[in-house]
């Protein structure tokens, strides 16, 4: 008899929560096969099997187990007391079966919490899988808002509220960005960026047909990598009042998912060409948002890049994401009028530039001032004279 325990799915995580038993129990279990589907800190993961044997169920769906706990049995006979224990138990309806149902694990779980049969819808997601979008499609229209209250009515002044409970992956990030908050003492440097340059390379890449080219995120990026390797001070981490230098850079970056911000991991993105992390990052935001995304591809990152120029924002100070050193935040890419320097460097013009402003958030327990100075400015330097990032 073997003992299946929540297993470790990701380098943070805690516990983990029972979303869905892909076998039942009793049932037959062959090695590699399907087991069950698991809520961690950073994503919903299916579990393989690495034994046979008949299934015994010992953590019911729903269930937040630590890591290294007993979530079931595989063998072939009950371990003493199991039975007993089983005969008292409530009798639990069977699960509806959606094995044989394309689904991302955000569609499955709010199909679950809205009454909604993944078995009678049709996805729009890559290759026919259901997406959250069309379970949110297939529910009924909600009910007729009440009528507003009476006035000086304060009970319903603000009229009928819902609750909203957190997932397990937006509880790990309010705890950790709190945590960040409250035990780190940071300071944040802000750069303007020239990115003329950058504008001219993307157009250039584009007239060479590339059918995808590296949007300017990928070149920040880049740029970040390039910088890492460079400092290595600002690619560690702070752990029991000491830090770690990692040989390794990988730069996470910041993908706003259906319910929470998820930070997929560009591993050794030095060591890669513009084109590659181009296509790293569109390939891990797709699977960011339809719920494909596994624990291994969010963890080990070593320095995190935060983007909210898309939506018009001009800059703004991401939280630091611990253990990391520092992160980046990026703001809006637009045209300014900025003051070139004439030939003589006196006086000068006024000219309009493409421009960028960044801002570096840094834990000042590993980075002093002058550190985070130098490879800001080599992140700078790198994306204005952006020849070096397509070596």
């Amino acid at each position: 008899m073997t003992e299946i325990v929540m297993p470790r799915l990701s380098d943070t995580m805690e516990e983990g929560t029972i979303l869905r038993w892909l076998k039942q129990d009793g049932e037959h279990v062959e090695r590699g096969e399907e087991l069950v589907e698991i809520e961690t800190d950073k994503a919903n993961m299916t579990y393989e099997s690495d034994q046979e044997g008949t299934l015994q169920i010992v953590a019911r769906e729903g269930d937040t187990l630590t890591v290294g706990q007993t979530i079931a049995h595989i063998g072939e006979s009950e371990p003493k007391g199991v039975a007993t224990v089983k005969q008292e138990e409530t009798p639990r309806a069977e699960p509806i079966r959606e094995e044989r149902v394309k689904a991302s694990p955000v569609a499955r779980r709010a199909a679950r919490e809205n009454d909604v049969d993944l078995q009678t819808l049709s996805g729009t997601g890559p290759g026919g899988r259901i997406v959250k979008a069309d379970v949110d499609a297939a529910r009924k229209t909600p009910a007729a808002a009440p009528a507003p209250p009476a006035l000086g009515d304060v009970a319903t002044a603000k009229g009928e509220s819902t609750v909203h409970e957190l997932s397990r992956t937006q509880q790990t990030i309010a705890r950790r960005m709190a945590e960040s908050k409250a035990t780190i003492p940071d300071f944040t440097l802000h750069m303007e960026i020239d990115m003329e340059r950058c504008v001219a390379l993307r157009a250039e890449l584009k007239r060479l047909a590339e059918p995808a080219p590296p949007t300017y995120n990928d070149m920040i990026v880049k740029a970040c990598a390039l910088a890492l390797r460079e400092h290595p001070r600002v690619n560690a981490s702070y752990r029991d009042a000491r830090f770690q230098l990692h040989a390794r850079v990988n730069v996470g970056v910041a993908v706003a998912s259906e319910d929470a911000l998820v930070v997929p991991t560009v591993f050794d993105a030095d060591a890669k060409s513009l084109g590659e992390i181009a296509r790293e990052t569109r390939a891990l935001a797709e699977r960011v948002r339809d719920g494909s995304i596994t624990p291994p591809e969010l963890g080990g990152g070593t320095f995190t890049v935060s983007n909210l120029g898309m939506y018009g924002v001009h800059s703004f100070t991401a939280i630091v994401n611990p253990p990391q050193a520092a992160i980046l935040s990026v703001g809006a890419l637009e045209p300014r009028a900025v003051v070139q320097a004439g030939d003589s460097g006196d006086g000068g013009e006024i000219v309009v530039r493409h421009m960028l402003t960044v801002t570096l958030a840094c834990d000042h327990r590993i980075l002093y001032g002058a550190d985070a100075a130098q490879f800001l400015g080599r992140v700078r330097d790198l994306l204005e004279q952006p020849a070096a990032l397509t070596l």
